[in-house]
């Protein structure tokens, strides 16, 4: 690769042809803009700053910029010189050998291009690198300084830990693998599974798990889940060619690769219970066809469907996400889409799971169906009033910029946009995903441009730019806190003084992770929820754990784990500051008062048939009951107070009662 310094040459300067293609010769550059006509240099980048790994990363070119002064610069090639070049760069500080990333970009401009601001300090020498990971032909690059933009203090700061023995090409997941519930580091490659497992002491044990040469590696997403329910998740590799479950033996010891033959170009998967039949699913958007998904036996194999969840004949599907976003307690799907030109394949869609397996295009009537050119959305209840928001993340402002939509609580979203913080962010990305970084009861968005958009609890934001990119999220020290994956590098929450409490969920009738389960607290600050997924944002696999950051409050009056089979765990009171593990139907609710009056069963034990108290104050719909065990036995309407348990055998049962506008109440009792 060589680079044209147009400048340097009618200064009477050599051109120093070789100097940009490794570190130790890296070619010094100033604020202006440059032509660069391949990438070719011998040296390529070893420490991802971008998103997308390494993988086929084989060249590199190499400058620094030596600030005379402290600025914030940018570095882009959205130039009209780059049209139609895919191009990525890292930013470092330290020496070559021992790198430290500060920032780069993939795809933060416009169509493939990328942009990135950070702060940079006088006297100190960065280094800038080009890779090939999408191409080696030729662009223009600018730099440009600016006045320092001090930000504000950050609310929560990170430190970065390398861990050596982290080896493989896809460092995608943080996720609990062996049933313990502390979030485990997974890297994968062709032929391994790689697992540092996390220890109660903070230690990591590694095990590195020989597989067969898997046919589709995970270059486009990764999801986790137990599908076959015996203690250890199981991945699904989303690749450009097929889908690929890679299943865990009894022991968590091996891996049995099983590839599809059917062609799937995969962008984001997912576990799910699609049939709700207490089985983990799975889910793929395809690019260029129709969705795909695959049913579950409840042995753990699983049957290849297509359509019905996403139709559109060119694909266009990218970032799907599976959340409640209508609180009736099963799980519906958003599909981010990202389509160029005039295409139709482009409108973002939301369909609505009807909770018998029946879902419906509501993209229209919902507001949700839009053009913005996304990968990937953000859904969590960024103001605390019970219902799923979502921030529509731009790849692209070709079809304008984010989106940030406030459920209106009524199957309606409202574009709230602006004045919200996101109207003002210009930073594009693949990857955006909500969390509560700092623990403060209110939901952040981590996204492009290096930085955390911390939300404020009131559909608005401010943005606090940080040495990382986006990554997997999870717990890695369990500490209560949120800590971030850059491939080898876990950049640690250095946590604060706000409280918090994460629950883990152990699933019986419902598929053992809890996926598709609704979390509830209840405090002084009023509300807070959590949906759990597998596979949110793009591309990574984050905790399968519900945390919950409490700010200064010091007491959970109450918690309700609402589990997709129906059954609602309630724990008041429960201790914060710890993780606490739920079984399911291990707590379970007692029904409620309305107006003063106890809605209570009787008899208590019982042998023939049970009398529901104060009947006629529920609008009640129908009743489920179900074994101690967890087996649905009876689901029935409910037309009247009385309800026979004629064929039931003696012991202890959960009764679930449906309302008509979608709350579920539940108590034991005792058939005798």
């Amino acid at each position: 690769m060589k680079i044209n310094f147009t400048f340097f040459l009618l200064m009477g300067m050599p051109l120093l042809s070789q100097a940009q293609n490794t570190c130790a010769t890296a070619l010094p550059v100033t604020a202006g803009t440059y032509v660069v006509t391949a990438v070719d240099g011998t040296e390529a980048p070893t420490l991802a700053c971008a998103l997308n790994g390494l993988t086929n990363v084989t060249a590199g070119e190499w400058y620094t910029y030596t600030p005379g002064a402290n600025y914030t610069v940018t570095i882009t090639t959205d130039l009209a010189a780059s049209a139609g070049a895919d191009t990525r760069f890292h930013v470092y500080s330290g020496t070559c050998g021992s790198l430290v990333c500060v920032s780069g970009d993939d795809d933060g401009g416009s169509g493939l291009t990328s942009l990135a601001s950070f702060n940079v300090t006088a006297g100190t020498t960065y280094t800038i690198a080009f890779d090939n990971r999408w191409s080696a032909s030729g662009f223009s690059f600018e730099l440009t300084e600016s006045p320092i933009v001090v930000p504000p203090t950050p609310p929560i700061t990170f430190t970065a830990n390398t861990f050596p023995a982290i080896s493989g090409n896809y460092g995608l997941a943080t996720t609990d693998m062996n049933g313990d519930h502390l979030d485990d580091i997974v890297t994968v490659s062709a032929s391994s599974v790689q697992i540092l497992y996390q220890q109660i002491s903070g230690a990591y044990v590694t095990n590195n798990i020989p597989t067969s040469t898997t046919m589709f590696q995970p270059s486009w997403s990764m999801a986790i889940g137990d599908i076959d329910k015996n203690g250890f998740n199981d991945m699904l590799y989303g690749g450009g060619s097929g889908v690929t479950f890679m299943k865990a033996n009894a022991t968590g010891t091996g891996y049995t690769e099983i590839s599809g033959t059917e062609y799937v170009f995969c962008q984001r998967t997912n576990f799910v219970d699609i049939n709700n039949d207490g089985n983990l699913d799975a889910f793929s958007c395809h690019d260029v066809d129709p969705n795909v998904y695959y049913i579950n036996d409840g042995s753990g194999n699983l049957t290849y469907h297509q359509g019905g969840l996403g139709d559109h004949p060119e694909g266009g599907n990218y970032g799907s996400i599976w959340m409640d976003y209508d609180n009736d307690g099963d799980q519906d799907l958003f599909i981010a889409k990202c389509r160029g030109g005039a295409s139709t394949a482009k409108i973002n869609e939301l369909h609505r799971n009807d909770g018998a397996g029946v879902f419906t295009d509501v993209s229209i009537p919902s507001n949700m169906a839009d053009p913005v050119q996304t990968w990937s959305s953000a859904w969590n209840d960024f103001n605390n009033d019970g219902w799923m928001d979502a921030l529509i993340g731009a790849s692209s402002t070709d079809d304008g910029p984010h989106k940030l939509m406030k459920n209106n609580g009524n199957g309606t979203f409202s574009d709230v946009t602006a004045g919200s913080g996101w109207d003002t962010n210009p930073s594009l990305n693949i990857e955006h995903v909500s969390f509560d970084f700092d623990n403060d009861g209110f939901t952040d968005v981590l996204g492009g441009g290096n930085k955390i958009m911390f939300g404020n609890g009131d559909m608005t934001f401010f943005p606090m730019v940080y040495p990382f990119t986006n990554g997997a999220v999870g717990d890695l020290n369990n500490d209560g806190f949120l800590d971030i994956r850059n491939g080898n590098t876990v950049y640690m929450s250095d946590k604060n003084d706000n409280n918090w409490i994460t629950i883990n969920l152990q699933g019986i009738e419902s598929n053992s992770n809890g996926i598709g389960a609704r979390v509830e607290i209840y405090g002084s600050w009023g509300k807070q929820i959590r949906d759990i997924r597998s596979g949110d944002g793009f591309r990574y696999m984050n905790t399968l754990n519900a945390h919950f950051g409490l700010g200064t409050a010091t007491v959970i009056d109450s918690m309700f784990i609402k589990w997709p089979s129906g059954h609602i765990d309630q724990i008041n009171n429960p201790t914060i500051n710890e993780p606490i593990t739920v079984v399911e139907g291990s707590h379970p609710l007692s029904l409620l008062e309305v107006d003063g009056k106890k809605i209570a069963l009787y008899p208590n034990p019982t042998t023939d048939y049970l009398t529901v108290e104060n009947f006629d104050l529920l609008d009640a719909s129908s009743i489920e009951i179900y074994s101690q065990l967890g087996g649905r036995v009876m689901n029935t309407e409910m037309k009247d107070a009385k309800i026979s348990l004629t064929g039931l055998t003696a012991g202890r049962y959960f009764l679930v009662i449906h309302t008509k506008n979608g709350e579920k109440y539940s108590e034991s009792f005792i058939k005798m």
